[in-house]
């Protein structure tokens, strides 16, 4: 394994741990599905149960597949897209830095997962074993399309805010 793929493949590792760990957090830290839906119904996205729900199985879904290095454009769609919600809804408002709540991590995250998809997952992943890789240009436009898309279409669906 050369120094690129050792390197993509500790920034999927950690960046899939840290989406497993907030998925895992929505389901079963603090107030629980039912804490994460009250708390998504307070920014305006309804109905804040299954908005709770979606955002834990698309974090797993990112999570594993960047991992696991499977279907890697995908997962990075699946990063983005949480995270450009999360930062128009929870954090825009609050400015750039993550000490202020602000979009700082957001941003972060999603970037990295775009560089991902752009790089791609390297050698020690299964898109590698299964002869699937999609990296370039290809990589990076279904991630930032699949995630900005996704996103926008859930925001003009269920985002509501109050006035």
């Amino acid at each position: 394994m050369n120094s690129v793929d050792a390197g993509v493949l500790l920034i999927r590792l950690i960046v899939g741990a840290t989406l497993l760990m907030h998925a895992w957090n929505h389901w079963f830290g603090g107030g629980k599905i039912a804490g994460t839906a009250g708390w998504f119904e307070s920014l305006g996205l309804r109905p804040g149960r299954m908005q709770a729900w979606a955002s834990v199985a698309t974090e797993i879904a990112a999570g594993l597949g960047l991992i696991l290095g499977l279907l890697t454009p995908l997962a990075c769609a699946a990063a983005i897209g949480p995270m450009l919600v999360a930062g128009i809804t929870a954090h825009r408002k609050n400015g750039f830095f993550v000490f202020k709540d602000g979009w700082e991590y957001v941003l972060m995250i999603a970037v990295v997962a775009a560089a991902i998809a752009l790089i791609g997952p390297g050698a020690a992943s299964l898109d590698d074993a299964l002869d699937i890789v999609a990296r370039g240009p290809l990589g990076l436009a279904i991630a930032v399309v699949g995630g900005v898309g996704g996103a926008a279409l859930l925001l003009a669906a269920t985002w509501r805010p109050s006035r």
